[in-house]
């Protein structure tokens, strides 16, 4: 049996993408016929296009420093004004075409009208989006939660990615929201930075400002593994992925390693696990088992995992019962509408549920739509969330 060619993906994509073009090209050609349009287009594709080849052949050693940045950002505004032109531009070609009249130049005005606020968007999500951070709040119920931890709070924050953050002022005005909600307890789940260590170190004393009564406590996620960037060698990656626990300790975050801790209050305990990454596709180095080791099986349980698919593939169903579950990972795509009661997103695609609470198997689900940003550096619609969560003890049925 002959084996498919890898290349022919990639061949597809190169022709849809110059189809695109193309058919963006004919239709600005009704505004005018002058020749140099269609030059000056073609140049501003090539060059976009070659920045954002160039740019990813040098990630890996190089990172997503400013010119990655820069050429992704390029391509993304570049292409998502485009997809809009077309989406818009195309239903009109198709009445034309049974009509029998020639294009309408009202239509394409109005094609280009709205792929100018795409970018627009697209803008504003990039420079404001981004900081504008939102408290999300939940209620949760329990029947077996120790009666003193009642109305206890905890507030959780994830993906910090802190190689993306570019102003310290709307960072603060993050870190003082969060302190603001005087949580119980507070708990990062994980990807504090993007690739390296190093990329915490000028955002260290704000998020060491975070303070609760009864700690702060983190978990890794996928990116504080440096599995995305290339190592000079072995030694190298694990030296920075132990500078990255220092960093957690230096902040006040007790970093729980496939391990947990006992909650105290008024003489009731809850536990507090937190285990190493875990998820589909990203590496599945965490141990439930482990982080669970000689804790009581009714006893009430807060798990710390950073990607949600470990709470679909062993969580949910584990034979000792885990009530509630944090985890982060899906940013939401950054990139999305939860508005007039619709909640969509890209994500969704990969995660069915990708933000928010989870009930299932009477066990809970929150996924945090994350602190920071990363690849794009903006959000549209799925804004930064830090979230405060009360636990609750419902009365005995009687």
């Amino acid at each position: 049996m002959k084996k498919k060619s890898s290349f022919l993906p990639v061949i597809l994509f190169i022709s849809l993408y110059f189809l695109l073009h193309v058919y963006v090209l004919s239709g600005l050609q009704t505004y005018s016929s002058n020749p140099l349009l269609p030059l000056s287009f073609w140049l501003v594709i090539s060059l976009v296009s070659l920045l954002l080849i160039y740019a990813l052949k040098r990630i890996q050693n190089h990172g997503m420093d400013y010119f990655f940045k820069f050429s992704t950002h390029a391509f993304l505004l570049l292409l998502s004004t485009e997809l809009i032109f077309f989406a818009i531009l195309l239903p009109g070609d198709i009445y034309r075409i049974f009509s029998q009249n020639p294009r309408n130049l009202y239509w394409i005005e109005f094609a280009s009208l709205v792929s100018m606020l795409t970018l627009l968007i697209f803008i504003y999500g990039m420079i404001h989006g981004k900081y504008a951070y939102r408290v999300i709040k939940h209620s949760l119920f329990f029947e077996d939660l120790p009666a003193n931890f009642d109305g206890f709070t905890i507030t959780q924050i994830s993906d910090i990615h802190a190689g993306s953050f570019n102003n310290p002022k709307a960072i603060q005005k993050g870190i003082d929201l969060i302190n603001k909600q005087s949580s119980d307890l507070f708990v990062f789940t994980g990807d504090l930075v993007n690739n390296k260590a190093s990329e915490v170190l000028p955002w260290m004393s704000y998020f060491s400002q975070i303070k609760a009564p009864h700690g702060q406590f983190s978990i890794l996620g996928n990116h504080d593994y440096g599995d995305y960037v290339k190592w000079k060698n072995d030694a190298n990656k694990r030296a920075n992925l132990q500078k990255l626990k220092n960093h957690h300790a230096t902040m006040g975050y007790r970093l729980l390693l496939d391990e947990h801790v006992i909650i105290y209050k008024n003489g009731e305990k809850i536990i507090l696990a937190g285990v190493e990454n875990w998820g589909l596709g990203f590496g599945e180095r965490g141990d439930l088992k482990k982080a669970l080791k000689s804790v009581n099986v009714n006893d009430f349980k807060v798990l710390l995992s950073h990607d949600p698919s470990h709470w679909e593939a062993q969580v949910k169903n584990y034979p000792v019962k885990i009530q509630l579950t944090l985890s982060g990972h899906t940013h939401g795509m950054q990139f999305g509408l939860e508005a007039f009661g619709i909640k969509w997103s890209p994500v969704k695609y990969r995660y069915a549920h990708w933000a928010g609470i989870k009930k299932e198997n009477n066990r809970y689900l929150n996924i945090n739509r994350g602190f920071g940003f990363l690849g794009f550096s903006g959000r549209i619609g799925i804004w930064p969330e830090i979230t405060v969560i009360t636990l609750r003890k419902l009365p005995p049925v009687s």
